[in-house]
């Protein structure tokens, strides 16, 4: 590959993070919509007219789509097509996919709570939950004593001490 298609498509990975990351910078939008139009044009000078069609042409409205809806990372679609894939080879009966998925998702959730028949239970379970660890107890605080905790660290924290003042002033 040429340093010139290969510098291309390394400004297109790096406006791909840019445009990934948790943090976005606002002030950098506009930058990268231009940098969006410049990455198209020079992809057109370098690619056949084959290679182009209505998906590489939305790049150019990623940006504004991000201004509009937030950081991509929230909205990915990724765990859903997985769990789309594995939920897809549940068919198998071609002429009702349906029904066929259905039928064998409630056979998998009712195997999995299901509780083995001739195998002893764990003696160690309710010490540990089952994590392997020793020792370890979990306690489950009560909401009062969660709101309670919470009032606690709210009057103690230097971060919020003008808020209550401003409060006892008004």
């Amino acid at each position: 590959m040429s340093n010139k298609v290969r510098l291309v498509i390394t400004r297109l990975c790096f406006f791909f993070n840019s445009i990934c990351s948790k943090v976005l910078d606002l002030v950098k939008f506009d930058d990268l919509e231009n940098e969006a139009a410049i990455i198209l044009c020079k992809l057109e000078v370098y690619f056949p007219p084959a290679f182009f069609d209505i998906m590489v042409h939305l790049i150019v409205h990623l940006v504004r789509k991000i201004k509009c809806c937030g950081p991509v990372y929230l909205r990915w679609m990724y765990p859903v097509e997985r769990y789309m894939k594995i939920v897809k080879g549940y068919t198998k009966n071609l002429h009702r996919p349906e029904a066929s998925i259905v039928e064998r998702y409630i056979a998998k959730v009712a195997i999995e709570k299901a509780k083995p028949i001739g195998l002893p239970e764990s003696r160690h379970g309710d010490r540990v939950g089952s994590k392997g660890s020793r020792g370890l107890h979990v306690i489950t605080p009560s909401l009062e004593d969660l709101l309670q905790a919470h009032l606690y660290v709210l009057n103690n924290n230097n971060e919020v001490l003008p808020y209550i003042y401003f409060s006892m002033k008004v």
